[in-house]
């Protein structure tokens, strides 16, 4: 992996790339120059094929991310072309990753930080993370998905109360609403994580990718359209050596040895 400045990353596990939002004293903000590391470094994880899951989260104890870097974006004129076509912090407008993300929340997820979690597949939190879109208290909108996966996400009537109050929700609460899955203990947060990586790892890759396409689809179409839909990637799937291997493995009493293809 190239060197950042603004991000950590690295590959704790074979599989399983760690990328750590590295700004601690502005509490894991991100400013241009973080969005355009994690933009490379998604970019990499979709192309790296022995990559099967990343895990995100942020340095330090008090923050995973509260969002855009207020004070850097105080001190220049908004342009329509400065947003990354990735979207906020390089994951929110990738509707093309079909690899599993998961938010591992250390602190608060606020802003756009919240909508980072909302654009992973799966989200495990210490016990007290705290999850907020205080947007509009700065003339801002939660305009990088966080308004549409939140209305998908929990009742409507509840993600209103969010989204116009600017209500904080704490780890149990986001957990018993369903947009997290784990509330953990601090010390037990990336070990918490990584389990989830592993248990994922156990599938075979293109069988992985087949489900988050299609699921992600499902998620804005109807189930008629979906169904037809899928066709493609479940082809990929199914004409691949991984969808022999598993038949084969379960009737010989051994684990399957995944290839990707």
């Amino acid at each position: 992996m190239p060197e950042f400045r603004h991000i950590r990353v690295d590959v704790p596990e074979k599989g399983i790339l760690l990328i750590t939002i590295d700004r601690p004293e502005a509490l894991n903000a991100i400013h241009d120059a973080a969005h355009r590391e994690l933009e490379r470094v998604f970019d990499r994880y979709t192309a790296d094929l022995e990559l099967r899951v990343a895990i995100i989260t942020g340095a330090g104890e008090r923050s995973f991310c509260v969002g855009s870097d207020l004070k850097a974006k105080s001190q220049k004129s908004y342009r329509a072309d400065e947003n990354p076509r990735s979207g906020f912090a390089g994951i929110t407008s990738r509707f093309d990753l079909c690899k599993p993300v998961i938010a591992a929340v250390n602190g608060y997820a606020f802003g756009g930080g919240l909508e980072i979690v909302l654009a992973c597949d799966l989200v495990v939190a210490v016990s007290d993370a705290m999850f907020c879109f205080p947007e509009p208290l700065v003339g801002q909108a939660a305009l990088s998905g966080g308004i549409q996966r939140l209305v998908r996400h929990i009742p409507y009537k509840r993600a209103m109360q969010m989204l116009l109050t600017c209500e904080r929700v704490g780890a149990q609460a986001a957990y018993d609403l369903g947009f997290i899955n784990q509330v953990v203990d601090r010390p037990a947060l990336i070990g918490s994580a990584l389990a989830m990586a592993r248990s994922i790892i156990r599938g075979a890759p293109l069988a992985i990718e087949c489900t988050k396409a299609v699921a992600m689809r499902a998620f804005s179409d109807s189930v008629e359209r979906s169904i037809v839909d899928h066709h493609q990637a479940a082809l990929t799937m199914l004409l691949s050596s991984d969808a022999h291997e598993g038949p084969l493995a379960f009737t010989e009493k051994r684990a399957p040895c995944w290839t990707g293809s």
